[in-house]
């Protein structure tokens, strides 16, 4: 995998676009001038927490005797379900929050950082470790351009409409579903392919 196609897959499954209604609905009663300050607050937890599993990720599946390639099509797996989603949206996907100022969750967890973003920095930490500073440098640019969406979504939503916005979240949700399928097979690949060396 390219940087440039790690940046790429990040930025998908982040999925900042597919967000922007969600961040929407959550931060309504937020005041206008505070908005921005909280969503950057979320950011940068989101971040962290996806450092963490980066670096400690592979780590915890050595612990959990998990294989490259199980969690590769496990990886897969997860992405095709979230790639459903984004194609086939679900109206009770919006849920408005009762809380005026939200914290860590739902927005930073699972929204910025969710299993899908968990899954693919622990994927790529544990293919190939010593590119570790390569995934860190993905990861930032990933999330500034996810940030730079979010910060901005309250425009960026009235700017597209629900039409455009929906529209852009299905286009994503394709791309994505052919990655999530290409992991998949990779991964069986890697599953055969150990097997065939073992006997």
């Amino acid at each position: 995998m390219t940087l440039a196609s790690a940046i790429i897959l990040l930025i998908l499954v982040m999925d900042p676009l597919g967000n922007i209604p969600f961040f929407v609905s959550v931060l309504k009663k937020v005041p206008r001038e505070r908005k921005r300050r909280v969503i950057a607050r979320e950011l940068v937890i989101a971040l962290c927490v996806l450092v963490f599993f980066l670096f400690l990720g592979p780590q915890l599946l050595k612990l959990l005797g998990i294989s490259g390639p199980s969690l590769s099509i496990a990886g897969g797996i997860v992405l095709l379900l979230i790639a459903i989603k984004m194609v086939f949206p679900s109206h009770d996907d919006l849920v408005e929050e009762e809380h005026a100022e939200p914290l860590v969750v739902p927005l930073a967890i699972p929204y910025v950082a969710g299993p899908s973003s968990l899954a693919t920095v622990m994927l790529m930490a544990s293919g190939e470790p010593s590119r570790w500073a390569d995934w860190l440098l993905a990861l930032v640019c990933a999330w500034l351009a996810t940030g730079l969406v979010l910060l901005l979504s309250v425009e960026l939503e009235k700017l597209l409409g629900k039409r455009g916005m929906v529209a852009l979240e299905r286009l994503m949700g394709m791309i994505l579903t052919a990655i999530a399928v290409e992991m998949a097979l990779t991964g069986v690949a890697d599953f055969l392919a150990a097997h065939a060396a073992g006997k």
